[in-house]
């Protein structure tokens, strides 16, 4: 049986929730500060209040933040692994009480928030290992007795700002690797979901105080969009890594990039799609669709959004697909054999049905679904409409939903040039038995996209591989692979060990 209020209670979080925490201070005091709701999606009702930071709580972290950075960054690289690996092990030992916190935050299923968490400690220990392995390169120097090699050097502090969907694994991606590279940070969660990022904190809390590092991980979860601003502008920052909408996106990259020097790293939306050939298993393209879609209630940036259909087999799809959905159970995540839940708020309904009218509008059929569930929380009906066509304004923008759209080719060449023809670049899937159809999808001549899947959905991260997409998705790296450049400096080093300079012979001592 699911008691909220004990696994709230595991964590400490009370009526009122602090919205922030800063070394030496602790969690910031709740009283003087305006609160605002946290809402279960799963059924529309409020869990617990937060406090959100002030301007002048945001001044206390950023100080105390780059503080303990000047110390932190002459800490060896696998001692600050050491650190990671134990908020690792907390995760771990916590994750039933961990994953409840999800569910009531996102309405997620247990399983989804189960392995959301798997995902974050995953990569802590990932992390752990890529400690060890911060190596540069030596040179060949075109000097005589000289030496040269790179080296890279910790960056300052990180912001890392995260999205609603995945509250804890988004902070494990950046956050770790972060940490380990010599890097302070501080997290701005969405404010849809801050219980997620309170519990998360108080387990890094708990490891920083046990390794007397206190300070490397910070919280600020603001209620005002201009105090969170505050993070962005802010010179001491030396990157953001932000994930999110393009439309933030866009305004987080304008604030950053004006100023040189500092960096951004951006996730944002995506708009994949799966292209199923004639050759394809048409049981487990059916299957990988209504993954894609559906899955996470299709709020996840690599979602399918967009299945390019072969014209001699869409009918036959379409009827698999049915059958498909027709199975899907959606509810609250303490209902048994539940595989989805909710949208996250009424605001993703209002866009879920304005996606749904667009389509319809232009011409094409809702095949399934379509309505909004009657029932508490905020539940809609997994959604596929074919008759698509690949200029429309809602295909060619996220639909942060479950809602895929059918669309149909006649070459592969065509399917291949639907897939590019949209502004993101996030994720992309084939489902084929041909190797030329699967190997011009991978060539320089196919798929546009950061991430590529052959006869699989288009979601499900390896936390091995680098995670991130090209063009308006934002073109940034978490993860694994090398992503850990991204939060350091580079630096090119040449020792003369000669005893002699180009000018002996001219200047004479």
């Amino acid at each position: 049986m699911f008691d909220s209020q004990s696994v709230l209670n595991h964590f400490a979080i009370g009526e009122v929730a602090s919205g922030g925490y800063v070394a030496g201070q602790g969690w910031l005091p709740t009283e003087g500060r305006e609160a605002f709701d946290a809402i279960c999606p799963a059924d529309a009702r409020v869990v617990a209040k937060v406090a959100g930071a002030t301007a002048e709580d945001y001044d206390a972290i950023i100080a105390k933040a780059v503080e303990t950075q000047k110390s932190w960054r002459m800490v060896p690289a696998p001692r600050r692994g050491e650190l990671v690996h134990r908020i690792g092990q907390l995760m771990e030992e916590n994750i039933e009480q961990l994953a409840g916190v999800i569910a009531l935050d996102t309405g997620k299923t247990l399983p989804e928030c189960r392995f959301e968490l798997k995902e974050a400690i995953d990569m802590a220990y990932l992390a752990t290992g890529l400690s060890r392995q911060l190596s540069g390169g030596t040179q060949q120097s075109q000097r005589d007795r000289h030496r040269m090699y790179e080296q890279w050097l910790p960056l300052g502090v990180v912001g890392v700002i995260s999205a609603y969907n995945f509250p804890a694994a988004v902070w494990a991606q950046n956050a770790f690797l972060s940490a380990i590279c010599g890097n302070t940070v501080i997290w701005k969660p969405s404010p849809k979901v801050p219980l997620t990022a309170i519990a998360c904190q108080r387990l890094a809390v708990q490891a920083m105080q046990e390794f007397g590092a206190d300070g490397v991980f910070a919280l600020f979860i603001p209620g005002d969009d201009r105090i969170a601003e505050k993070l962005v502008a802010d010179t001491r920052v030396n990157l953001i890594s932000f994930t999110g909408s393009t439309g933030v996106g866009h305004k987080v990259a304008s604030i950053v990039s004006s100023t040189l020097g500092r960096r951004y790293q951006l996730e944002c939306s995506g708009n994949s799609a799966i292209i199923v050939d004639e050759t394809a298993d048409l049981k487990q393209a059916a299957r990988a669709i209504a993954n894609s879609g559906a899955g996470t209630t299709g709020q996840r940036c690599t979602s399918a959004r967009r299945a390019i259909v072969h014209k001699s087999i869409e009918a036959e799809l379409i009827e698999l697909l049915k059958k498909t959905y027709a199975q899907i159970r959606i509810g609250h995540f303490t209902e048994p054999g539940v595989i989805a839940g909710p949208l996250i708020d009424k605001a993703a309904i209002d866009h879920y049905h304005a996606a749904i009218a667009d389509a319809v509008a232009l011409g094409g059929k809702v095949e399934f679904g379509g309505k909004r569930m009657d029932r508490d929380g905020y539940y809609v009906e997994p959604t596929f409409i074919s008759g698509c066509q690949p200029d429309w304004p809602c295909i060619q923008r996220e639909t942060f939903a479950p809602v895929v759209y059918l669309l149909t080719y006649e070459t592969i060449e065509e399917a291949i040039a639907i897939n590019n023809g949209v502004a993101q670049g996030l994720a992309a899937g084939i489902q084929s038995t041909s190797l030329y159809n699967i190997e011009l999808f991978l060539s320089a001549d196919g798929n546009d996209c950061g991430i590529a899947k052959v006869n699989m959905g288009t979601t499900g991260a390896d936390v091995g591989a680098s995670f991130g997409g090209e063009k308006e998705t934002g073109g940034g790296r978490t993860a694994g692979s090398d992503a850990w450049k991204m939060f350091m400096r580079r630096q090119s080093v040449c020792i003369n060990w000669s005893g002699t300079t180009p000018w002996d012979k001219q200047i004479v001592l």
